[in-house]
């Protein structure tokens, strides 16, 4: 059987309807495999929100340091 590449135009309605053809184990992969899309989707807008050049090693270091102190001094006071 030759492969290659198609497009084709079809509405959401049309895909719908392929779906439901598909055997219960096609569409449980299916369902996997758009669920692996949405989580890496998702991952990637979380990781470009909390991106950020302002923050370093050095800075991260330094505040680190600042709670461990005051986390010290608490303890100590009681």
């Amino acid at each position: 059987m030759k492969t290659g590449t198609y497009n084709i135009d079809l509405g959401f309605n049309q895909i719908l309807d392929l779906v439901r053809q598909l055997p219960k184990k096609e569409k449980i992969r299916l369902s996997k495999e758009l669920e692996r899309e949405i989580v890496d989707a998702k991952l990637t807008l979380l990781l470009k929100a909390f991106k950020t050049d302002d923050l370093d090693q050095d800075i991260i270091a330094k505040e680190v340091d600042i709670v461990r102190s005051e986390l010290y001094a608490k303890s100590k006071a009681k």
